[in-house]
C-alpha cells in the first residue's frame, strides 16, 4: 500500500505527541497492579506474545486471538497494564509480520489503533460503574458494564480500521464486509472464555492460565488452519471459474486481457505483466496491467534469456517467489516500479516449451503465500491452453476467410461483409452510402497462356498488395474469383468511389508487372496488363447486399468490357 511521506510525517508526529501524554493521563488517573503480581503478569505476558504470533488475516487484515486474555488484564489488573499489554502484542505481531523499514509508519498507526480502543472501551467502562480486582460477576451491574466495555471496544476497533483504510491507504471498502464478521465471530467465541478465564484466576491463581491458555492456544492453531484451507479453496474456485472462462474465448487478444485482469484481481497485485517469447532469445512485454488509479510505467526493452527476474525464470522452466527487494534486486527486473518489494513469476510452457512468463508484483513485503505461486502455476498452464486454441482458432479462420495465393478476404468472407455493412446503410435514421467496385483483369488468359500460369499467379500476388496499398483502412479488398477483385468501401458516395477507381485503373495500365517468363527460360520480364472497372452505390443502385454485387458487375461488362476495356463504368439503372 502506498503512502505518501506528508501521510508518515503526520502519523509519526501525532504518535510522539500523542501516546506519551496519553499513558501519563491513565497511569496517573487509573488503578492498576503490578506488585506481587509479577510472576502471574509474566504468565499473561507468554500467553500474549504466543496468541501474537498467530494472527488470522482476513482481507489484509490481522485479527488476534487474545481478546479473552486482554479482557482478564483490564478487570483484573486495570487499563494501563491492558493498554501495555496490547501495545505489545501489536508490537509482536508487527515484528512477526517482518514490516520494513520503508512500512515502519504502521508501528505508530497501529500504537495509535489500539490505544483509542483500549481508551473507548475503558472510557465506557468507568461511565457504567466498572471497577478492577476480584468483581462479583453475580452482579447484573457488573455484567453490564463488561458488556459494555467488549462492544464499545468492537465497534471502535472496526471502526478506526475502516477511517484508517479509507483517509491512508485510499482503500474502499464496505463498513460492513467480511473483516467485521470475523471480529464478530472472534468477540463471540473470546467473551465467554474471558470471563471463565477471569473467574478462574481469581478462584486458583496464575495456574489457571495453564488450563485456559493451551486449549485457547490450541484452538487459535486450529481455526488459523482452517482459515488458510478455506482461502486455498476460495483460489481454488476462482482459478477454476477463469480456467472455464479463458475456454470459452477464442481471440488471443481476449485471452490475454481477461487472464492479466482477473488473475490481478484473484492475487490483489500492484501489478502485472505478460512477457512473450521471441525466438530462442529474448522476451517481449506484451501486456501490462496495474490496480492503482495511475499506475507506474517504465520504458520496456527486450529481456534476453538468463537476464533479469524474468530471462531466468524462461532459462530454468520453473516459478521463484521473491518477498522483499533486498532478495532480487540484484537481478534487475528494471521495468518495474520502485515501489515494488514481492514478486512472483512465472514460466508459461507448452509442449516442454517456455512460450511466455508472468510477472505479478506487489508493493507489500511478503505478500505472497507459497500456495499462491501453485495457484498462479495452474492458471500458466490455463493461459497456455487457451492462448494456443486462440492460435489454432486464428489460423483455421484466416484459411476459412482468405484466399491462400493473395492473402486477401475470399467470396465466402465477402458475402458476410457485405451484409453486415448494408443493414448499416438506413441505421439510426441516417443514410450511409455504401459502395463496391468490382475490378477484371482484361485478356488474362493470354497472360497465362504466353508466360504460364505461375506469372499469372505472380501478377494476381502483386496487384492484391497494390490494391491493399491503396485502399488501406477506407475499405476492404477481396478476391473475388479467377482474376477478379472486389473493394468494398463503407460510407463512400459514388463521386468519391469513381475517383478512386479511377486511380486503381491507372495504377494498374501505368505500372509494369515484374513477372518470370516459365515457358521461355525464367527470365525476368516487366509487363504491362489493364483491367477493366465497374461499381455501384447502396442504396440508389440496389435495394439488397447481393444486388450491388450484381449491378457493379454488369457496369464493368457492359460499361467497361464492351466498351473497350481499360474503363471505369457506373452502374445506371
Amino acid at each position: 500500500m502506498n503512502v505518501s511521506e506528508k501521510v508518515k510525517y503526520i502519523v509519526w508526529s501525532t504518535w510522539i505527541v500523542v501516546f506519551p501524554i496519553a499513558m501519563w493521563v491513565v497511569y496517573d488517573y487509573t488503578n492498576h497492579k503490578i506488585l506481587g503480581y509479577e510472576i502471574d503478569l509474566a504468565g499473561f505476558l507468554l500467553i500474549t506474545v504466543i496468541l501474537s504470533i498467530l494472527p488470522i488475516v482476513v482481507n489484509g487484515t490481522p485479527i488476534l486471538f487474545l481478546e479473552g486474555v486482554s479482557l482478564v488484564i483490564f478487570l483484573y489488573f486495570g487499563l494501563f497494564i491492558e493498554i501495555l499489554f496490547s501495545q505489545l502484542a501489536m508490537l509482536v505481531l508487527l515484528l512477526n509480520m517482518k514490516v520494513g523499514k520503508k512500512d515502519c509508519y504502521r508501528f505508530p498507526i497501529n500504537s495509535l489503533m489500539f490505544l483509542t480502543v483500549s481508551l473507548v472501551g475503558g472510557l465506557v467502562y468507568y461511565l457504567l460503574g466498572g471497577t478492577h480486582g476480584e468483581l462479583d460477576m453475580s452482579s447484573g451491574q457488573v455484567l453490564i458494564a463488561i458488556l459494555g466495555y467488549e462492544l464499545s471496544k468492537f465497534f471502535a476497533n472496526h471502526t478506526i480500521l475502516f477511517y484508517i483504510k479509507k483517509s491512508v491507504y485510499s482503500l474502499k471498502a464496505p463498513y460492513l464486509s467480511k473483516d467485521l464478521l470475523w471480529e464478530g465471530f472472534s468477540k463471540l467465541f473470546h467473551f465467554p472464555i474471558g470471563l471463565l478465564l477471569y473467574i478462574l484466576y481469581v478462584e486458583i491463581g496464575a495456574v489457571s492460565l495453564f488450563y485456559v491458555g493451551i486449549p485457547l492456544v490450541s484452538l487459535s492453531i486450529i481455526l488459523r488452519s482452517y482459515y488458510s484451507s478455506q482461502r486455498i479453496n476460495d483460489y481454488l474456485q476462482k482459478t477454476s471459474e477463469l480456467g472455464h472462462e479463458l475456454a470459452g474465448k477464442l481471440q488471443y487478444n481476449e485471452v490475454i486481457d481477461l487472464f492479466i485482469e482477473r488473475t490481478s484481481d484473484i492475487l490483489s497485485v500492484d501489478s502485472a505483466y505478460i512477457l512473450d517469447t521471441v525466438g530462442e532469445e529474448k522476451l517481449n512485454l506484451i501486456r501490462q496491467h496495474g490496480t492503482g488509479d495511475k499506475p507506474e510505467t517504465k520504458p520496456f526493452h527486450p529481456i534476453f534469456i538468463n537476464e533479469a527476474i524474468s530471462g531466468n525464470v524462461w532459462a530454468k522452466k520453473k516459478s521463484v517467489l521473491y518477498q522483499t527487494r533486498k532478495e532480487w534486486a540484484h537481478l534487475n527486473e528494471y521495468y518495474l516500479p520502485e515501489s515494488v518489494e514481492s514478486i512472483l513469476s512465472v514460466p508459461v510452457i507448452r509442449h516442454k516449451r517456455v512460450v511466455a512468463v508472468l510477472v505479478f508484483a506487489s508493493n507489500r513485503r511478503r505478500a505472497f503465500e507459497k500456495y499462491q505461486l501453485s495457484i498462479v502455476e495452474i492458471l500458466a498452464s490455463y493461459l497456455g491452453v487457451a492462448t494456443e486454441n486462440a492460435r489454432h482458432h486464428a489460423e483455421a479462420k484466416n484459411k476459412s476467410e482468405r484466399c491462400a495465393l493473395t492473402g486477401l478476404y475470399n467470396f465466402r468472407y465477402l458475402e458476410e461483409l457485405l451484409d453486415k455493412e448494408f443493414i448499416k446503410v438506413h441505421q439510426k435514421g441516417e443514410v450511409k452510402p455504401l459502395s463496391l467496385i468490382l475490378l477484371d483483369i482484361d485478356h488474362f488468359k493470354t497472360v497465362n497462356d504466353t508466360y504460364g500460369h505461375q506469372s499469372g499467379n505472380e501478377i494476381l500476388k502483386q496487384l492484391s498488395m497494390r490494391l491493399i496499398n491503396l485502399i488501406g483502412d477506407i475499405g476492404t479488398v477481396s478476391r473475388y474469383g479467377g482474376e477478379e477483385f472486389v473493394v468494398l468501401l463503407p460510407d463512400t458516395d459514388k463521386e468519391t468511389t469513381h475517383k478512386i477507381a479511377e486511380t486503381i485503373r491507372q495504377m494498374i495500365a501505368n505500372r509494369p508487372f515484374t513477372i518470370r517468363d516459365d515457358l521461355n527460360g525464367g527470365a525476368k520480364l516487366k509487363i504491362r496488363i489493364t483491367a477493366s472497372i465497374g461499381f455501384a452505390t447502396a442504396p440508389e443502385d440496389a435495394e439488397g447486399p447481393m444486388d450491388i454485387l450484381r449491378h457493379a458487375d454488369r457496369a464493368m461488362y457492359t460499361g467497361a468490357k464492351q466498351a473497350g476495356r481499360n474503363k471505369v463504368a457506373m452502374y445506371v439503372k
